[in-house]
Order: structure tokens, then sequence, then C-alpha cells
């Protein structure tokens, strides 16, 4: 019979099961919505895809704090960390793909009442093998199911090629004027978007084999390259160069960002955001030790003078930066000035940024120009 502590352990765990499968439900069903919502053109369904984004946003933080408590309550060892800690992982992964379904929702609205022709079949193919390999994932995890991972892993392949065809088609299409050049950008940026739900899918995969079997399968194969931008605060400039870095969507390089003394996020560099493009209101500001896997960083970037000196050890062959860029947030003036000095900061991190992903990365550079 089992014990009073194995029941609140076996309850603790089937909690998190059930919260992460309701994430995957929503993000799912975000992923049917948004592809509606293009093939009907249904800017109302596009808008309810991008409000109820905020729901997955919210189950996310539900599900860390239930893992946290988890962690602290019960201390767990062997298989029960394995566990532990995947759900945290994919919890992310499937925030991220929320995220997705909201940034396609965009694109539809982008794209409007356009003449779009041909290319809804390819489209609800990809997407409907993306959306059944997050589907197969989660299964995987609920069911410690290491084949079912293992299998659906092998899918990510058949979604690359059909963004590839996407892709040749649409330049076909454009070069003979058959749907406006206007949708080109959208068109494409969905079915990158598309490709890299499945990429989560394949993330989810790995951390089952992870819980189930010890083995880490992350990035075999791949040199993935980790950035960490590090100031005073996390509150502006490391926040705006963490933005940049994750504009180049490029799934070689991970960018992060801490201070040494975290703060919300200041408003001021929001709203200078805000009209580039980036959304920063979701951001939350982290110290070093929150830092997952910090040890594996491979490029350390201080923004503000001696930032990097909050390293008592710092990684082992990392490379080591200095950029020391003014803090804007900090510029006294009208808001003229102030407006300059943002500027001033934006686009030095950006060339900066730019710069270092095109040396990491040599003839594979990013295909997104900032």
């Amino acid at each position: 019979m089992a014990t009073h502590l194995e029941q609140n352990l076996q309850r603790d765990i089937e909690r998190i099961r059930a919260k992460l499968l309701e994430m995957s439900e929503r993000s799912q069903h975000a992923l049917k919505r948004c592809l509606k919502a293009f093939l009907e053109r249904n800017r109302q369904l596009a808008y309810s895809v991008i409000l109820r984004d905020q729901h997955i946003d919210e189950l996310e933080k539900e599900i860390d704090r239930l893992c946290l408590e988890f962690l602290v309550r019960q201390q767990p060892v062997a298989g029960h960390l394995r566990f532990v800690y995947a759900a945290i992982k994919i919890n992310a992964e499937l925030e991220r793909i929320g995220d997705y379904a909201e940034n396609i929702a965009k694109q539809v609205l982008k794209i409007g009442s356009m003449e779009i022709s041909g290319l809804t079949e390819r489209y609800t193919e990809m997407a409907n093998l993306s959306s059944e390999m997050v589907r197969a994932a989660i299964q995987a995890f609920i069911n410690q199911d290491a084949e079912l991972a293992r299998r659906t892993m092998a899918t990510e392949e058949t979604v690359n090629s059909f963004r590839e065809a996407i892709n040749a088609e649409l330049v076909q299409l454009v070069r003979a004027n058959k749907i406006p050049f206007e949708s080109f950008i959208p068109l494409t940026t969905m079915a990158r978007r598309f490709e890299r739900v499945s990429d989560q899918a394949k993330n989810i995969c790995e951390e089952v084999l992870y819980m189930c079997t010890g083995e880490y399968a992350k990035h075999i194969g791949m040199d993935v390259f980790r950035i960490l931008f590090l100031d005073e605060h996390n509150s502006c400039r490391s926040q705006i160069a963490e933005a940049i870095g994750n504009a180049l969507d490029e799934p070689k390089l991970v960018f992060s960002s801490a201070g040494l003394e975290p703060r919300p996020v200041d408003a001021a560099t929001m709203k200078f955001m805000a009209e580039k493009g980036f959304d920063l209101s979701r951001q939350t500001p982290k110290a070093l030790s929150q830092i997952p896997n910090l040890e594996s960083y491979q490029v350390l970037v201080a923004l503000a003078k001696g930032a990097l000196s909050a390293f008592l050890v710092t990684p082992a062959k990392a490379v080591n930066l200095d950029w020391d860029v003014k803090d804007p947030s900090k510029v006294a003036g009208t808001p003229a000035e102030v407006r300059a000095a943002y500027e001033e900061a934006f686009q030095f991190i950006q060339a900066q940024i730019k710069d270092l992903a095109e040396a990491i990365l040599g003839d594979d550079s990013p295909k997104q120009n900032l």
C-alpha cells in the first residue's frame, strides 16, 4: 500500500501532467483557429487567437508555480527529478507554440482580403502535421512513451519539406504576378512559424527521451550558440538586445538576458520597442541565478561596465564581450533627446548583434534582415 508521502508525490505529478495536457490542447486549438482564419480570411477569428494567447501565458505561469512547488516540497531525485525538469522545459515549448499561433494570426491580418489562391492545401497539410506532432509529443510525455517520442521526431523532416515547397512556390507565384508582392513576407512567415511548431514538438520529444531514459538528445548534430546579455537591471539595454537577437529567428542561436539587480522593464523602453515592432510587455527581468544552463553559454556580452564581474567563475571557454552601451532610460532631456538616445542605443546593439550572428553562423547567416 502506498504511503501518504507516495500518494502526495503521485498527486502532484498527476496535477502537473493534467495542466500540461491542458496547455497542449490550448496551443493546438490556437493553431487550428489561426489556420481556419487564414483559409476563411476571418479577421474576427484571427483577433480571437491573438487575444486568447494571454490565457496560454497565464497557464504557463501556473505550471511553473506547480513545478517549483514540486521541487521544494518533494525534493525529487532520479526519475522524478527528470520528470519535473522535463515538465518545466515542455511548458516553455508549449508557450512558444502559442506565440507562433498568435504570430500567424497577425500575418493573416496583414494579408487581409488579398487575392491568394492555390496555396491552401499545402498550408493545411503542413499545419495539421505540425499540430499532430505536438499532440503526439505530449501523449509521449503523459504515457512516458520513448518510442512514440522517437517516431514523432522523425516527422519533422516532412514538415521542413513542406516549408521548402511552399517557399519555392511563393517565389514563382510572385514572379508570375499571380499573388500580390505584399503577401510574400506574411505568407513565408506563416510557413516558417508552422515549421517552428514542428521544431518545438521535436524539442518536447527530446525532453521526453531525457525523462524516460536519461538520454539527453538535445541539439544532436547541431552547433547551438548561447548568447547572454548582461547589465545592471535587465530593464532596458539587455532586454533590447535579447529582443533584437530573437527577431533573427535563427534556431542555431539562443539569446537570453539578465541583470545584476533585476527591476521591472522600463516603461519608456517598452514604448520605444513597441514602436519598433517588439513587445516587451510580457518580459520578466531575470537575475543570473534564474538563467538555466548558465554554464553552457558560449558568449557573454556586458552592456554595462563591470557587469561581467558578477561571474565568480565564468563558463568554461566562454567569450566575453564588452559593448558598454549608454543606458537611454537614464537620459534626461526633451522627449526628442530621449528618443534620440534610445535610437542610438538600438542601432548600435542591432549592428553588433547582426555582425556577431553572421560571424558565428559563417555562410549560414540569418535570412531575416533586422
